[in-house]
């Protein structure tokens, strides 16, 4: 039995971080998801002949250091790949009705893009592979 995530698109939000009385770093994040909405199994289209998209939105954990690392280098709209597992709570609310939450708790992220503010910086590091001739 196993409990794995794998969620890949664009961040919702800057990631926000928060301490624990315990000294514990949580940072979180938002994720969408989209793919196409279905109707008796054909893809809707709206009336310009465009797919309509049904949106998800994820909420990402992460603790410690990666919490640190997504803090420092992810800002809204960068693409990332997230690599976690699924955690659901339970609470009981100040009005005494039992709330349900989900959320991911990763494990690992990668960067598929670049911050915009540091697309301009380092050129050197940019991967220049595309433009050898052979």
């Amino acid at each position: 039995m196993q409990n794995i995530v794998i969620l890949a698109s664009n961040i919702g939000q800057k990631p926000e971080t928060r301490t624990t009385q315990g000294g514990t770093n949580i940072t979180n994040f938002s994720l969408a998801t989209s793919r196409p909405r279905l109707s008796e199994g054909r893809v809707l289209r709206d009336e310009n002949g465009y797919r309509v998209m049904d949106t998800e939105w994820h909420r990402i954990t992460c603790f410690n250091g990666l919490g640190k690392t997504v803090a420092e280098h992810c800002e809204k709209g960068m693409k990332v790949l997230v690599h976690g597992r699924i955690h659901y709570t339970k609470w009981i609310d100040s009005m005494g009705n039992d709330r349900y939450g989900c959320e991911i708790i990763a494990e690992k992220v990668d960067f598929l893009s670049r911050p915009k503010s540091a697309e301009n910086e380092n050129p050197e590091l940019v991967d220049r592979d595309d433009e050898i001739p052979f």
